[in-house]
């Protein structure tokens, strides 16, 4: 079964590249910045996350700051991402467990440290799950990692790579294991396209989708 997968996931990472591209990696982003832009990101869109992150660096002009400022000022500036009193929350409290765990709030040594030791690290705080932390790893450190986000976990449903009641998590272990080696940057970004616009959660367009051909669910509706 995880032959089948594996040659699958194959087949869908070429035609993504010859339908979107293959994305080349941009230079590793300060990985705090990824972190907190990940957690604004929950239960919200780009859109909303970028305007909250952007508000907040604006009355913050560094994250001791935001650290040391109240909850209410930090959940005031992010505002537009949603839930805010809950992430002002946790955002102040992960900065805080940093500060208190590195002596700084730079924490670009677990780039050097093994994948699976940050992911259990960082796990055991509120607020960050394996989708998050997989995003730092993948787009901070520049590691081959594959986070299933909203998108990539709705797709790979519908594709077959896993059941309808597979859990995000859960798609991270089985995913994570199959995914072409060094293609885990590509695949990730080249299925947020697909995702945002041709496989919508709602009507979605299949008839202009390049991995139709092997998709359980656009099968089903052209029957």
């Amino acid at each position: 079964m995880e032959q089948g997968i594996g040659e699958k996931l194959q087949f869908i990472t070429r035609k993504l590249e010859l339908a979107f591209g293959c994305p080349v990696r941009e230079k590793a982003s300060d990985l705090l910045e990824v972190l907190i832009r990940t957690i604004l990101s929950q239960n919200t869109n780009d859109r909303n996350r970028d305007r909250a992150y952007e508000n907040l660096r604006q009355q913050f002009s560094t994250w001791q700051q935001v650290m040391q400022a109240p909850v209410e000022a930090i959940s005031s500036a992010i505002r537009a991402a949603g839930l805010s009193n809950q992430k002002g929350k946790r955002i102040k409290e992960i900065l805080q467990w940093i500060h208190s765990n590195f002596g700084t709030l730079d924490i670009s040594e677990i780039c050097q440290w093994p994948p699976q030791q940050v992911i259990e690290t960082f796990c055991r705080l509120p607020g960050i799950g394996i989708k998050t932390i997989s995003v730092v790893l993948l787009f901070g450190c520049g590691h081959d990692i594959f986070p299933v986000d909203t998108h990539i976990h709705r797709i790979s449903k519908r594709v077959g790579l896993i059941t309808s009641t597979t859990s995000a998590e859960k798609a991270h272990q089985i995913l994570g294991k199959l995914i072409p080696p060094g293609k885990a940057y590509s695949l990730h970004l080249n299925l947020l396209q697909l995702g945002r616009t041709i496989c919508l959660a709602r009507n979605p367009l299949c008839a202009k989708c390049p991995i139709g051909t092997v998709c359980n669910f656009g099968q089903k509706l052209a029957k």
